[in-house]
């Protein structure tokens, strides 16, 4: 973890934590060591700060190639590991630096949706997240975040990490999309779950 990565997320996780009510659950599913992808839904633009505040790692991001175009932005956020994607372009450098990240032994958060969600409601997810993990061998942590009021001073966000799925449970022939699809389906039942466990009073 680089110094400016461990101030800005001590910077964040202090104001976000003023906004919100933050609570985190399953922080003990996150490999110590190891290249792993992070796999979560989208709902604000908040999402990469609150899936990183309270690991213990560093984590990379992709991020939609225009904020790289903003001059106060776009260092900072290269500085914070995250790197350009184009989205709707079939953007295959983006895919070989996630494949990269993840075979130097660093942490991958992607957000498969590929959008924000507007309902709140998990959207069906794009073949980027499985592709990387073909590629890499690495084990997928499903995630889920969730808002109550969405972002509303003081409301409850939860962050709700899940067992890693072992790369092999993935079944994933490259070859083979319907493989590609299935192992995404299954992916997303995880975070669905993790949400929806999020959301019930007793969680």
């Amino acid at each position: 973890m680089t110094k400016f990565y461990r101030f800005a997320k001590a910077v964040c996780n202090g104001a976000l934590t003023l906004w919100f009510r933050i609570e985190v659950h399953g922080v003990e599913n996150l490999p110590a060591e190891g290249g792993y992808i992070v796999v979560a839904n989208h709902r604000t633009y908040l999402d990469p700060v609150l899936v990183g505040i309270r690991m213990k790692r560093q984590v990379n991001f992709m991020a939609k190639a225009e904020l790289f175009s903003n001059k106060l932005l776009g260092p900072i956020i290269k500085r914070l590991g995250a790197f350009p994607v184009s989205r709707g372009t079939g953007d295959s450098s983006a895919i070989e630096k996630a494949v990269d990240t993840v075979k130097h032994g660093d942490v991958l958060a992607l957000f498969p949706e590929g959008t924000r969600s507007k309902t709140g409601e998990i959207m069906r997810f794009k073949s980027g997240a499985i592709v990387v993990a073909a590629q890499t061998g690495a084990d997928i942590v499903p995630t889920a975040i969730y808002f109550e009021n969405c972002a509303k001073f003081r409301s409850r966000v939860v962050i709700r990490y899940g067992a890693p799925i072992p790369n092999g449970a993935l079944q994933v022939d490259i070859k083979k999309p319907r493989t590609i699809k299935a192992a995404s389906n299954l992916v997303r039942d995880a975070v669905c779950a993790l949400w929806e466990e999020s959301g019930s009073k007793n969680s």
